[in-house]
């Protein structure tokens, strides 16, 4: 696919996703959501990619909203609605929900200013690593609107409610050591030594692992998180460990182990998941 306002790259197992509206900070508008969902699609569809990457190009990794628009910027009163279109669904929750339904690890490497839909964004990401030039905001209440892009599901898993309470209801802009503290992210490193970094965590990923664990692993436990008792995780915890024991990859990682070389994982996501997955379809976002 070519895209428009985004670039997309896969090389040796590593796909990166770029933001790519420089000269407007990467600002968000219905083209680039679009472009991500189908770059997501992508990345998920393509057995040799292992991790995604998520980066802004320029200065800043997204500035939130377009507001070219101007005041009525956020007015879908004044927008044509089609009747097919049904109730309103938030362009950046599509994007969200698309992320939390990854078989893929997604980084975010966050290069910059990411506020509005530019941190929220990341939130169904795995991993978060900021440049120690980054400054993010849930500028929402600044702005006359709420959070969007599930966040007020999201942030207040990642980060508790005390924290996510007092960075939503002020909406001030805090920098990456921040964020750190309160566990937006998971570390905060030079801006040059940024996207080494998420290189160096993606290929980790990619050499070490079996696309098909990670990808249970992932799902498993961030479709845990709504549950409200351990059982529920010791029944699905039962059903992959017994899945997986009896596969091909179970062999091969024990058998790398003890022979003491890297393994050769050969099972694929696209076509040998469990029959029990994706056993939350029924919330299907689409």
């Amino acid at each position: 696919m070519v895209f428009e306002q985004i670039r997309y790259a896969s090389v040796d197992g590593i796909a990166t996703v770029t933001l790519d509206r420089p000269e407007k900070l990467n600002a968000v508008t219905s083209v680039l959501l679009r472009e991500l969902i189908a770059a997501f699609d992508e990345a998920d569809a393509d057995d040799a990619v292992r991790a995604v990457i998520v980066t802004g190009a320029g200065r800043a990794f997204c500035a939130g909203a377009d507001l070219s628009a101007g005041t009525q910027t956020f007015d879908r009163s004044r927008r044509q609605r089609s009747e097919a279109e049904g109730e309103h669904r938030d362009g950046g929750g599509l994007v969200a929900l698309r992320i939390y339904d990854m078989k893929k690890p997604v980084i975010a490497a966050i290069n910059g200013p990411a506020v509005g839909f530019g941190v929220t964004m990341t939130l169904p990401m795995d991993i978060r690593i900021a440049s120690s030039s980054a400054r993010m905001g849930f500028v929402f209440a600044r702005r006359g609107v709420v959070p969007e892009a599930c966040s007020t599901w999201f942030l207040p898993r990642l980060v508790g409610m005390q924290r996510a309470a007092e960075w939503v209801y002020t909406g001030r802009v805090f920098g990456a050591e921040e964020a750190l503290a309160g566990g937006l992210v998971s570390r905060v490193v030079p801006p040059e030594a940024l996207l080494p970094t998420a290189l160096a965590l993606a290929r980790e990923i990619a050499d070490n692992t079996s696309a098909v664990s990670v990808a249970l692993a992932r799902q498993m436990m961030w479709k845990l998180l709504g549950t409200d008792h351990p059982m529920d995780g010791h029944r699905l915890d039962s059903r992959g460990m017994d899945w997986t024991g009896r596969s091909a990859d179970a062999r091969e990682g024990i058998a790398s182990f003890l022979e003491k070389r890297p393994p050769r994982f050969t099972l694929k996501p696209s076509r040998d998941m469990p029959p029990f997955y994706p056993w939350w379809s029924e919330r299907s976002f689409r």
